[in-house]
């Protein structure tokens, strides 16, 4: 973690079986690349992908939810052995009650890490809402944290740390 987490947002933290994330702005900087013959890229942060890895491991479930589709974000997902993609959903909050229900998991065991009023309705149901560091400012309210990092640049990581550190300091 790359700053002090108070003890009641560890104790949270320890509780989380599932973290979801939005793509554009929290997995990437939220920036659209397109080539001349209109194909979409993507660059997602290799540290992002390390810290998934790790949590993946540790028996945390991980899960996109996102509004666009795309091909680039599909590919990145398989590569991380992501299992739960829902791309295409704009009806975020839908998509968390189906998520939720085929993992048989409570809202208060799940995480979500978002960047704009898009995510505010699943951000509002878990048990820990996280923003980016370069949210937008209609998302900072709703967070119970905020990474030091922005969306494509770490931030991910920073959460992947914190789920870690509190499951090691809950003995878990």
């Amino acid at each position: 973690m790359t700053h002090q987490a108070d003890a009641d947002l560890l104790r949270i933290a320890s509780g989380v079986r599932l973290l979801i994330l939005d793509v554009d702005g929290v997995m990437t900087d939220g920036r659209l690349y397109y080539d001349p013959n209109g194909q979409e890229f993507k660059a997602f942060h290799v540290r992002d992908g390390y810290g998934l890895k790790r949590i993946i491991e540790a028996g945390i479930e991980v899960a996109v939810i996102s509004g666009r589709r795309s091909g680039s974000a599909a590919g990145r997902m398989t590569d991380l052995g992501i299992r739960h993609v829902m791309l295409g959903r704009e009806d975020k909050s839908a998509a968390l009650d189906e998520l939720l229900a085929g993992l048989r998991l409570d809202p208060q065991t799940a995480a979500c890490i978002g960047d704009d009023a898009p995510d505010l309705p699943v951000m509002r149901r878990v048990a820990l809402p996280i923003a980016v560091a370069d949210c937008h400012p209609s998302v900072a309210p709703a967070a119970r944290w905020r990474t030091t990092l922005p969306g494509g640049a770490g931030a991910v990581r920073e959460v992947c740390d914190l789920l870690l550190a509190a499951r090691e300091r809950a003995g878990g």
